[in-house]
C-alpha cells in the first residue's frame, strides 16, 4: 500500500521529467503500479484509512509521484451530477478539448506540493482523454467540471508540468476571460 512516504516533493528532478510510454501490453510490475496508485487515491478519501496512515486526501495521482517516470495516472472524483469517475489509467492523452476554458475557484492543490499556492489555473472546459485501463484495453472518457481538470492536471504531471506553472505569476486570481468557475 502506498502511503504518503511513497510521494516525492516539489523540487524533486523526477517532476520535471517528461515520463516515458508504457509498453503495452502491460507487464506485471506496471500493472502493480497502476493498481496501487487508484488505491491511494481511493483510501486517502476514507477518512478512516486516511487517518490511520496518514494520507492527505487526494482525487488524482500520476506515476512520476512516487518517483515513476511512466505515463500512468488514477483518478477517483465525482462530477457535479454525483457520477463517479474512477479511472487508472495508461498513456492517457487528451485527443480534443474545448475552446471554453475553466478553473478552480479555490485552485488546486497536489499530493507532492506541501504548502499551498494560490491562483487561478486555467484548463479547458471540456476534454476527451483517451488512454488503456489496467488490462490493456482502450478507454476513451469524455469530461467537464472538475473530472476535466483533474484529468489535466495529472497528465500534466506525465509532461513535467506543476499546476502552478499556469498561474499568473504577477497577478494569480486574475480574471481568466469567458471561463467557467468551478467551485467543487
Amino acid at each position: 500500500m502506498l502511503t504518503m512516504e511513497d510521494i516525492i516533493r516539489d523540487g524533486h528532478p523526477t517532476l520535471r521529467k517528461t515520463a516515458e510510454e508504457v509498453l503495452l501490453p502491460p507487464s506485471e510490475e506496471d500493472k502493480q503500479i497502476l493498481t496501487s496508485l487508484l488505491e491511494f487515491v481511493i483510501n486517502s478519501q476514507d477518512s478512516e484509512i486516511a487517518k490511520k496512515y496518514g494520507l492527505r486526501p487526494g482525487i488524482g495521482l500520476a506515476a512520476p509521484q512516487i518517483n515513476v517516470s511512466k505515463r500512468m495516472i488514477a483518478v477517483h472524483v465525482t462530477g457535479d451530477k454525483g457520477e463517479l469517475y474512477s479511472y487508472a489509467l495508461f498513456n492517457p492523452k487528451i485527443i480534443s478539448h474545448s475552446v471554453e476554458k475553466s478553473y478552480l475557484k479555490s485552485g488546486e492543490g497536489c499530493l507532492s506540493v506541501d504548502e499551498a499556492i494560490p491562483g487561478y489555473v486555467p484548463r479547458y472546459a471540456r476534454v476527451t482523454v483517451k488512454g488503456f485501463n489496467v488490462d490493456g484495453e482502450e478507454v476513451k472518457i469524455r469530461l467537464r467540471g472538475l473530472p476535466a481538470i483533474c484529468f489535466q492536471h495529472e497528465i500534466d504531471h506525465l509532461n513535467g508540468i506543476m499546476f502552478y506553472d499556469h498561474i499568473d505569476k504577477k497577478n494569480p486570481f486574475k480574471p481568466i476571460e469567458d471561463a467557467i468557475e468551478i467551485t467543487s
